[in-house]
This record gives structure tokens, sequence and C-alpha cells, in this order.
């Protein structure tokens, strides 16, 4: 296992917002970092109700920088949706592409609520590197397949990751340790149960107050 430098201001934020996620879940998603490397996440989201995601569960890649959270993540969808090209870092407000948009009071708590929000978005809002419009019936077709979708590093299908009853494999991870000023990424254990979010009430509001405030950023500055 790799050693972190506890000093570090993004591996002490990286591990500070991995255990939140994993003791305050959210029956919409679940997100972890891969123990060998802090600085990659796999998370895997639930398509929105009401559009033709409903049903589907999307796995994709969040990529950290080494100056997080001063500078904004990458992300890479790995699931066929329909809606983003796959294994290609896409263009949202709150990603690499727009660094000047990017607050660091921001986490990937806010990227993956953001990019639920972006996901049902159509016409030229849904323009950017990226983006790719399939037809509505495409899209509920990849959602319904989405479900058995095998990540090939997490080596679990998506209803495992994220299932029904919003439970999911979380774990938290460990502070880094005092040996030297380091410790390890590994003896993650299970995290607590724990109430989740309400998804429509909580969630499903901060995502539309998100998406309509990079709206009205891009708006400002483009």
């Amino acid at each position: 296992m790799p050693l972190l430098n506890k000093n570090n201001s993004a591996v002490k934020r990286i591990m500070q917002e991995a255990r939140e996620l994993a003791n305050d879940p959210s029956t919409d998603y679940s997100a972890a970092p891969l123990e060998d490397d802090i600085f990659e996440w796999h998370c895997t989201l639930r398509g929105s109700p009401g559009t033709e995601f409903e049903g589907g569960l999307y796995h994709f890649r969040i990529l950290l920088p080494a100056e997080y959270p001063f500078r904004p993540p990458s992300i890479m969808m790995l699931t066929p949706n329909g809606r983003f090209e796959l294994n290609t870092k896409i263009c949202i407000s709150f990603t690499n592409y727009h660094e000047e948009l990017w607050q660091p009071a921001w986490g990937v708590r806010t990227a993956i609520i953001g990019l639920q929000g972006f996901f049902p978005l159509k016409g030229e809002a849904a323009v950017g590197v990226g983006s790719i419009e399939y037809p509505a019936s495409e899209r509920r077709r990849l959602a319904g397949l989405s479900r058995e979708w095998v990540c090939p590093q997490c080596q679990r299908q998506n209803a495992e990751l994220l299932r029904e009853d919003g439970e999911g494999e979380r774990k938290v991870p460990e502070k880094a340790g005092d040996d030297g000023g380091h410790g390890s990424v590994g003896g993650m254990e299970p995290a607590k149960p724990k109430s989740h979010r309400p998804p429509v009430v909580l969630d499903g509001a901060i995502c539309i107050v998100f998406v309509l405030f990079c709206v009205l950023l891009c708006r400002r500055f483009f």
C-alpha cells in the first residue's frame, strides 16, 4: 500500500471527504477513492427519475489533481449511457475545463450532484467536450443494461455498488498515521450504518440550485 503524507493539504482534504461520504451516504450515489490511489475515485450514480436515464446506474471516475481542492477534478464516464462519451474527460462547468468557475469549498460530492443535474440537459445546454446525444429510446435501453455492467477495475456490478436500498460498498479510510508523518491507505473498515440523505428533498434541491448557479456563472464569463 502507498504511504500518505499526513501534512499534505490535498491528502487531508481527500481523506476527510472520503470519511464524510462513507458516514453520510446517499441513496442516489456511492463514491470512494481507490485503495492504491486516493486521487482517483470510482463512483456510481443513479439515473434521475422522470428522464430516459431512470432506472440506470452509471459508473464513472473522478480524477483529483495534486493541487486539490484549489483546482477542479476531471470526470470520465465508464458505463455506456448515451449522454457522455466513455473514457473521455467531459466538459461541464465544475471540471478541469472550467478552472475559473471552480470553488475550493466544493468537493467530490458537489461534482457528483452536479453531474446528476447535467445528465438530463438537452440541446445547446448539453453541448460540450465528451457530450453525445443518443435517441431517448437508446438511452432507456442502455439504462436497463447498466445495472449489470461490471467495472473492469472494481470487478463489481453497478447493482451491487449501489443497491435499491441505497446501501453500497462503502469504506471509511483511516486518518493518516503518525509513523514518520505517513499513514497507509489500508486498514479500511466498513462504514457504520447511518440514516441516508433524502435524495428528493435534499440532494435533488442541491442539484437544481448548483446547476442553475453554474449556468449563471457561464453566462457571466462567456
